[in-house]
């Protein structure tokens, strides 16, 4: 088998309905030739959730989806490693369940990475609904943009910018990440002490380090619910934990210190000005993302 697309669920049956009918739509014959399968991991979705899921994917006739069910909900890191488990692809795609696939780009994808073998993994980019492009890739966070992204200067393309063409970086965004599996497995997959929210640098920044190499591929068209599968507020909280645990693991201490310092010093000023202007999302975000630090 050529491709195994895995993707998450977690109480969003309609945004994963809306990204497997899509994925049908596209590649209904490399799924009905068994080139491609889909690998759909309910992540501990509530009854009624899993309930409508299971019904879609029972009527929408995908001769090859696997459907897996579990008990709790595992996270993004934990949840696409279970989905690769069971992978029978030579590669993998990690899809969130929040985008819509717009045309044939993931089948051009597997051609270039197939026919280029010095390319490990390969990150397509992503749009928002009005058409304009999400920032699909970035740099690894030194302090200093490590401080730019806590600055807010990431939300206007400050840090990061997609390049016009294929391309080498640093990371590619896990919301479409094809990697070969024989490399996923060697690196053991995404960190699953990472709940959700930096995982794709942390694994990109390891497979750089053993040698293995990151491009982006600009000419696919999905779409992207951005944060569609949580909230703003959960993300902020992940990435505070998560910045700084990829910072103890991989980066000096004087570092782990300094960015220590820097997330702890916005926390503080956006809590007293969420106090200030009775702002109770700031409060409460950033209370939560300061015991983080």
């Amino acid at each position: 088998m050529q491709l195994s697309i895995i993707t998450l669920n977690y109480n969003k049956s309609d945004l994963t309905i809306n990204c497997l009918e899509s994925l049908q739509r596209q590649y209904k014959t490399e799924l009905d030739q068994n080139k491609f399968e889909i690998i759909v991991i309910d992540n501990g979705s509530e009854d009624k959730d899993s309930i409508i899921l299971t019904e879609s994917i029972k009527k929408s006739n995908i001769k090859k989806i696997k459907y897996i069910q579990s008990k709790e909900n595992m996270g993004f890191s934990r949840g696409c490693n279970f989905g690769a488990e069971s992978a029978e692809g030579d590669l993998l795609l990690f899809l969130n369940n929040d985008t819509e696939v717009k045309d044939e780009g993931i089948s051009k994808m597997l051609s270039y990475i197939n026919e280029n073998e010095n390319i490990d993994v390969l990150g397509g980019k992503l749009m928002n609904r009005d058409g304009t492009d999400q920032v699909s890739v970035g740099r690894f966070y030194s302090p200093f943009n490590a401080l730019l992204l806590l600055l807010g200067i990431q939300r206007i393309g400050g840090i990061d910018k997609n390049p016009k063409n294929i391309a080498s970086v640093d990371w590619v965004k896990g919301g479409c990440m094809m990697v070969k599996k024989e490399i996923f497995e060697k690196l053991n997959g995404f960190d699953e002490k990472i709940f959700m929210y930096i995982e794709d640098m942390e694994f990109c920044y390891r497979a750089k380090k053993k040698g293995y190499s990151v491009f982006f591929y600009p000419h696919v068209t999905i779409l992207h619910e951005d944060q569609g599968s949580s909230n703003r507020s959960f993300a902020v909280v992940n990435i505070y934990q998560n910045l700084l645990y990829f910072y103890k693991k991989h980066r000096s201490n004087n570092e782990y210190m300094l960015l220590r310092a820097a997330m702890k010093t916005k926390a503080f000023v956006l809590i007293n000005v969420g106090k200030l202007l009775n702002n109770s999302y700031l409060t409460q975000t950033y209370e939560k993302a300061l015991k983080m630090a």
